[in-house]
């Protein structure tokens, strides 16, 4: 006994092993375990997560398993996994060994996760694979000699730039560029640069010009500058765009006076565009060179310039931006946008202060719009802009009230409902006060503020302030919605009869039975049997309210239709209760057959279920 209590916990592992079975490798925590599952003759996907556990819970002691199965063409990706995270020499080994025996697509993958380790110690054995006859394997050793990076990679890759040929001299160029970057990120400028030029003066897939040009210019630093110009000026479109992406990147403020100086000597459509880059590179160009740019020029050059300010503009932009729509009329929209996107708080102070001096119809809407669109409180302003002559004045007035106007005020709004300043504006009036209405914390009390005003006001906004109180929503309007729902006005019966069928509360059910009971018979009647179904159908309830609702549903239906809608949520809603509501059902004479069906169907769904099938065969439709 003495001499087996060594080997014991082993024993115990490996019989742990054997037991696993079908259980879930993915719980398992233990590096012993998993290791086991790589050592024994286990199904591939339990080895396969057992690899990916080894990433997390895996040391050098599983590498020696892992090793093995590099060449296996199933697990192989799977224990790179495992590999290139696992901290320690011990992998670089692994995966530099393999490279000696490995070929295709297996090699391949070995020579990535070397790659991905930056294993120093393998740049010799990348180099000798440049040359290898497989095209795919050359390209991928390019690729990781730049992720390792350091002299001797750029070295070997830099001899390969003009020695190679296709799709390995693009993997090339590829290395060349990272290790580039890496040279870049240590502060070895000089390198880095070396390697960008030598890239882009090679003949190369555009795409690797284009990265390189990239980094030569940011290596550079403000000395890049003449080569961001090039760019900015080359016909090729890709050389354009990565000068444009490039400059963006660029944290120099003096970017921004160099796109400037750009933007007035270029086509209109890469002007536009350069201006964008500039609203991205804030803190480089100065709101003054924005506004000149979205003063005069091409309309394709002003609208962006616009939209730049508005996005890095700040207060003192107000005034010019007014002026720019007083005097180009069909600038009025971008500028209404730039004015609310300013992001300054003290924008909002900026734009009150300009309403009393405002001289004309136009820069008088643009900020009673923009106050709207802003949330700005102004409601005494725009209450005295109601009373403009210029209907669109009033008719942004009234919008902008929708917006911004506090609970206690709303009887303002309402009484331009209930008594307009001016019968054309009614409408204008109506939006705003649904506008402000829905946002009102208190719905109970706004509900009840608008219901008071309905008898007052004139016929043609009688049955538009009931569809507001109805889109308040809560009890209050409920009420005010039934109340109208019985008027002997069609108008408004018909108004409150379609609210209620589209009600999104279950309170509404009793009311839309009550109305199907005792409403005026007419053909707005039938709404509120629908919408009594439809509660029935789509809201949450239990078993016994649903049933109970089905029944009442059947009582006040007239409808062929309406009868046959109620049978279906019986079967779409099966429960014991349900199955008694359509054995019931198969009294109606119209409904026999399709009550019949419904509580088969729904026996089918209660299998199982004593009750159901009691109540199946005591109605007959179900064998003792």
């Amino acid at each position: 006994m003495r001499l087996l209590r060594p080997f014991f916990p082993f024993v115990m592992t490996i019989l742990a092993v054997c037991q696993i079975g079908f259980a879930q490798v993915e719980t398992i925590t233990s590096e012993t375990e998993l290791i086991a599952i790589l050592a024994k003759d286990s199904p591939g996907a339990d080895k396969a997560m057992a690899c990916k556990r080894l990433a997390v819970y895996g040391s050098t002691a599983a590498v020696s398993e892992l090793a093995k199965l590099l060449a296996d063409e199933k697990l192989a990706s799977w224990t790179r996994i495992a590999l290139e995270a696992i901290p320690g020499t011990a992998c670089d080994d692994a995966l530099r060994t393999a490279c000696g025996s490995l070929k295709g697509k297996l090699l391949i993958g070995t020579i990535n996760s070397i790659g991905v380790r930056r294993d120093g110690k393998s740049v010799a054995t990348l180099v000798g694979l440049l040359n290898n006859p497989d095209a795919d394997v050359a390209a991928a050793a390019a690729v990781s000699l730049g992720k390792i990076g350091g002299s001797d990679s750029a070295k070997s890759l830099r001899s390969a730039l003009s020695t190679t040929q296709g799709k390995v001299r693009s993997s090339v160029a590829e290395g060349c560029v990272l290790c580039a970057e890496r040279f870049l990120a240590e502060g070895n400028t000089s390198l880095a640069i070396e390697l960008y030029d030598q890239v882009r003066q090679s003949d190369v897939p555009k795409q690797r010009i284009v990265e390189a040009t990239r980094g030569a210019i940011l290596a550079r630093k403000q000395g890049g500058f003449p080569l961001l110009v090039e760019q900015l000026r080359s016909p090729d479109k890709a050389l354009f765009l990565v000068g444009l992406q490039t400059a963006r990147e660029i944290t120099d403020k003096a970017i921004g006076a160099t796109l400037v100086a750009e933007i007035s000597k270029a086509p209109d459509n890469r002007a536009a565009l350069m201006v964008q880059a500039l609203a991205d590179l804030k803190g480089t160009v100065d709101h003054e060179e924005l506004l000149k740019l979205a003063s005069q020029g091409s309309k394709e050059v002003r609208l962006a310039a616009i939209g730049a300010v508005g996005r890095i503009g700040d207060a003192s932009c107000v005034m010019p931006l007014i002026k720019i729509a007083v005097e180009s009329s069909d600038l009025f929209a971008t500028v209404k946008a730039a004015l609310v996107g300013l992001p300054d708080e003290t924008v909002n102070q900026e734009i009150l202060a300009r309403l009393p001096s405002a001289q004309g119809a136009i820069d008088f809407q643009l900020l009673i719009e923009v106050i709207g669109l802003r949330r700005i409180e102004a409601t005494n302003e725009l209450v005295k802009a109601l009373n403009s002559p210029k209907p669109l004045i009033r008719s942004a007035a009234l919008e902008s009230l929708g917006s911004t106007v506090s609970q206690d005020r709303l009887p303002l709004l309402v009484s331009q409902v209930v008594t307009p300043n001016h019968a054309e504006d009614l409408g204008a009036a109506l939006q705003a006060l649904k506008t402000a209405a829905v946002r009102m914390p208190d719905r109970e009390a706004c509900a009840t503020t608008l219901a008071a005003a309905i008898d007052a006001a004139p016929a043609a906004a009688k049955a538009a302030l009931i569809d507001i109180v109805g889109s308040v929503g809560g009890t209050a309007s409920l009420r005010t919605v039934a109340q109208y729902s019985k008027s002997t006005d069609a108008s408004l019966r018909s108004v409150g009869t379609e609210l209620l069928g589209k009600w999104m509360t279950i309170d509404a059910a009793p009311v839309l039975l009550d109305l199907a009971k005792y409403g005026p018979a007419d053909r707005y009647q039938g709404r509120t049997v629908k919408g009594y179904i439809r509660i029935a159908r789509q809201f949450v309830m239990s078993d016994e309210e649903r049933a109970k609702m089905c029944i009442n549903a059947l009582d006040i239906a007239k409808l062929d239709a309406d009868q046959k809608s109620v049978i279906e949520i019986l079967k779409i809603k099966p429960s014991v209760e349900t199955l008694k509501v359509a054995i019931q059902a198969r009294a109606i004479t119209s409904l026999s057959d399709d009550a019949t069906a419904a509580a088969k169907e729904i026996g089918a769904k209660l299998v199982g279920n004593k009750e159901a099938q009691e109540l199946l065969t005591k109605a007959g439709i179900a064998k003792p």
